[in-house]
């Protein structure tokens, strides 16, 4: 029988316990209060992200500070390790993973892709792959993944290739195909696929990935590894590692799952854990495993990584527990998108099955958003001028296709608006009228003006 390693924490007497709800929820005016620390007047659709950390989380990781400030010798010795782990566990459970030795905390989804990434740049450098092998992935992947892949694979000598995927998107049929024409791709002329990265929830445009269902099609392919960026998913989809299946999986805790920025987990299952998977920062703790590497990268603030007992409490005065959160925010950004929809007289980007507590709704082609510069005009504009943030996506119109359609031409615009516990009703509808406003007023993304 193999020795546990005791700074992972976990005993086989450990008993599993359910989360206790409170059986009286949070009022309204709690939650106020736990937000009351965000700008006043400001529509805050935007918690997609940075996330968003209550009062009472922040207060708790106030304690953990003063607590190491205090005296930072007893506090490395006899408690770091210790809370670390705790955090630790909570994320096992629930994120149904086999066991805590699974589970690293790092600050973000980029250090993860990162950790991910080195592994597979040094396998190309080293001569273990083929110069024409090759790197999937997604085209619209998060800017920090396409840049770890250009710092670590391109300039190993490796090659990507992108999956086109559609947008607006109907079904996730539509997505599995372009994905499958993809893998065709990286397989031509003898190649091997050593990596697949797939989102869980793209950013921009927001859309819910199938990654369960590609997985799948990646282990029957024979491609090597899945690496799954979910930096959108924990605190807005259920996840259930086991159950997705790939080889990474990692997925922020300060955009959805309230903690102080930055904290994320990485989950790498067991096969991997023991294999060449290091931490970018290579301290005293190098070579002892991913968890415990990442648990101690030289003196600096942990406490973002110690509240998660905190904010496990914060979600369970709520009806349902995260769970319910979850369920009720993606009602709502539904509701949401489909009022702008209406209002505006256009389209959500994806199905209401297909998004979490972000969804895409086109704006009016009488803005004439016709450029990225066009769209960070209008963000600008409803920022300083209307106080309401919101990210804006620029659809680049593909060659000899018109695209989704207003009354009044081709939509090429769309808003990524967000729903967490603090949004209420008047939050959308400040963006709702402000768009209205604009395009009353004869305006289009070139002529607003920002003071």
């Amino acid at each position: 029988m193999e020795h546990e390693d005791p700074r992972n924490g976990e005993s086989p007497h450990r008993s599993s316990k359910k989360p206790k709800f409170s059986s009286n929820y949070i009022p309204e005016s709690e939650i106020r209060d736990e937000f009351s620390h965000h700008q006043p007047r400001v529509a805050r659709i935007n918690n997609g992200s940075f996330g968003s950390c209550p009062g009472s989380v922040l207060a708790a990781q106030r304690r953990w500070q003063l607590q190491f400030l205090r005296q930072p010798d007893a506090f490395y010795f006899n408690t770091l390790r210790t809370g670390i782990t705790a955090s630790r566990m909570i994320i096992k459970d629930l994120i149904n993973a086999d066991h805590v030795d699974e589970v690293s905390l790092v600050d973000n989804a980029t250090t993860a892709a990162s950790i991910v990434l080195r592994q597979i740049g040094h396998s190309f450098a080293e001569g273990k792959f083929k110069e024409s092998d090759t790197v999937l992935m997604l085209h619209c992947a998060f800017q920090a993944v396409k840049k770890s892949i250009q710092a670590y694979v391109t300039r190993a000598g490796g090659s990507v290739v992108e999956v086109r995927l559609p947008f607006p998107v109907n079904s996730e049929e539509e997505i599995i195909s372009e994905f499958k024409k993809s893998i065709t791709e990286g397989k031509s002329n003898g190649r091997k696929i050593r990596l697949a990265i797939i989102d869980h929830i793209t950013s921009m445009p927001s859309v819910v990935i199938p990654v369960k269902e590609l997985v799948r099609v990646c282990r029957e392919e024979g491609i090597d590894q899945v690496f799954v960026d979910a930096a959108h998913a924990i605190g807005s989809l259920k996840v259930d590692v086991k159950e997705i299946g790939a080889d990474f999986y990692v997925s922020n805790l300060h955009k959805w799952f309230f903690c102080p920025p930055s904290v994320a987990f990485l989950h790498c299952k067991k096969a991997n854990a023991s294999s060449d998977v290091h931490h970018p920062v290579v301290s005293h703790e190098y070579g002892n495993g991913l968890p415990i590497e990442s648990s101690w990268i030289g003196t600096r603030d942990y406490s973002s990584q110690l509240v998660i007992p905190a904010v496990l409490e914060f979600v369970n005065r709520f009806e349902g527990g995260i769970e319910g959160i979850m369920e009720r925010n993606h009602e709502q950004v539904v509701k949401m998108g489909k009022m702008l929809a209406e209002s505006w007289g256009t389209n959500l980007g994806s199905p209401p099955e297909m998004c979490t507590a972000m969804i895409m709704v086109g704006l009016p082609s009488r803005l004439c958003l016709n450029s990225e510069e066009d769209a960070s005009r209008l963000r600008s504009y409803l920022r300083d001028c209307h106080e309401v943030e919101v990210p804006i996506f620029y659809q680049v119109p593909k060659d000899g296709e018109d695209g989704v359609r207003d009354n009044d031409g081709c939509i090429t615009g769309y808003v990524r608006i967000s729903h967490q516990v603090y949004n209420t009703l008047d939050d959308y509808e400040k963006l709702r009228d402000a768009i209205n406003q604009i395009v009353k007023d004869g305006k289009t993304c070139k002529m607003l003006c920002i003071e």
